[in-house]
């Protein structure tokens, strides 16, 4: 770590997979945490198989996982168990993503857990959360983005429903789990007592789009697909200018609403009775978004948002990966280096969600194999020998 952050002196126990547990388990990291990823010793967390690859190496696994450090456990196993419940032992935080109730099948369950460390903190990512009917239903991000209603309302009105292509609600969710571990030792900070966290994938992401049940609930009407729009302001959208290149302009405001015109040189639009309002606007948005596409299209888009940018109009270019890497905003404060990996070379990745004026951020460095620090963790953390460490992995309980 570059400074000491918030987090330091935390130990984490990641026994989660795939997306949504690494994430958290990665924010935690980001604020000083360590984190002792536990992986099947033999073909560990699945997420290494994701695509894209360079050399054999996921990237996505990369971006997830890099500074944590791997021990690889066979956690069918009841010695493998046995050996994880003496780590959670000496932990702050259990991070887990299995099916609700293979925990407590395996004697892992939070009051089994509890019993030998009374301030943990277990937090559980499912797909429907440890609690009602749906509870058992197995889950992923696509599962997560579908039934919480976020597909329904994604796309245009003569398009299919459409997820996202990347992992939108595994992202979410592990930010919450994250937040959630970071309240429940705040609570234990006061009371001494650790705390269950559980989150479900559908769930942040069902925050995020609830103002369509209060519609519902409210009005009886039903949300549709309304592509770049909100249907709630206008002028509101993505445009595409001469050159072919696209940008986005949020007139969310009155105030900014009536720059824009002013900007398209046609301060007189507000004054007119359709346009007038919001809810004019609204009303009449067809014809509102006309004239912004026109506007649009008469000049290239650097020209288009430096008008903008005069008159103080909230707007940006729609970005790709490779104006993302270039733009200087984002290699100050965003972007960072993944380090200490010959595979990857120079990569750039985003970095901490937030930024905390005493504390300069991670360093990330390098990406552990599977299982690469079992013979150190164990030793350090169960004062195993080595001829202990062999029996095990010899049995292949333990990577080797």
């Amino acid at each position: 770590m570059s400074a000491e952050g918030p987090l330091a002196g935390i130990k984490v126990v990641e026994l989660g997979t795939m997306y949504a547990a690494p994430t958290a388990g990665r924010m935690l990291r980001d604020f000083g945490a360590e984190v002792i990823k536990v992986e099947d010793p033999a073909s560990g967390d699945y997420a290494r198989q994701w695509i894209p690859q360079k050399d054999g190496l996921s990237l996505g696994f990369s971006r997830l996982n890099a500074g944590k450090r791997s021990v690889g456990i066979d956690l069918r196993d009841e010695e493998g168990r046995a050996l994880v419940k003496r780590l959670i032992a000496g932990a702050d935080v259990v991070i887990e993503s299995f099916r609700p109730g293979r925990l407590e099948a395996w004697g892992l369950g939070f009051e089994e857990l509890a019993e030998v460390n009374p301030g943990l903190v277990l937090a559980r990512v499912s797909g429907f959360g440890q609690t009602g009917p749906n509870r058992l239903l197995p889950g992923f991000g696509t599962v997560a983005e579908t039934a919480s209603g976020f597909a329904n309302v994604n796309g245009w009105p003569d398009s299919p429903p459409t997820s996202p292509p990347f992992g939108f609600a595994d992202s979410i969710a592990g930010l919450s789990a994250a937040m959630g571990v970071a309240m429940a030792l705040f609570k234990r900070e006061k009371t001494g007592l650790g705390e269950e966290v559980d989150v479900a994938l559908y769930e942040p992401l069902m925050f995020i789009v609830g103002d369509m049940f209060l519609k519902y609930t409210a009005t009886g009407e039903i949300q549709q697909r309304i592509g770049n729009s909100t249907g709630a302001a206008s002028p509101r959208g993505i445009y595409e200018a001469s050159d072919g290149k696209f940008l986005s302009i949020a007139a969310s405001n009155q105030t900014i609403a009536t720059r824009l015109f002013a900007a398209m040189g046609k301060p007189e639009v507000i004054e007119d009775p359709r346009y007038a309002s919001n809810s004019d606007r609204l009303r009449n948005n067809d014809d509102v978004q006309k004239m912004v596409i026109d506007w649009c299209a008469s000049m290239p888009r650097a020209e288009v948002l430096a008008t903008l940018e005069k008159f103080e109009v909230v707007s940006a270019a729609v970005n790709d990966a490779s104006d993302v890497v270039q733009d200087p905003h984002f290699l100050e404060r965003t972007l960072v280096e993944i380090t200490g990996n010959d595979v990857l070379g120079k990569v750039l990745m985003p970095g901490p969600v937030l930024h905390m004026k005493s504390y300069d951020g991670p360093v990330y460095d390098g990406v552990p194999g599977i299982g690469e620090h079992t013979a150190e963790i164990l030793a350090a953390e169960l004062s195993m020998n080595a001829e202990e460490l062999a029996d095990l992995a010899g049995r292949g309980i333990v990577s080797k």
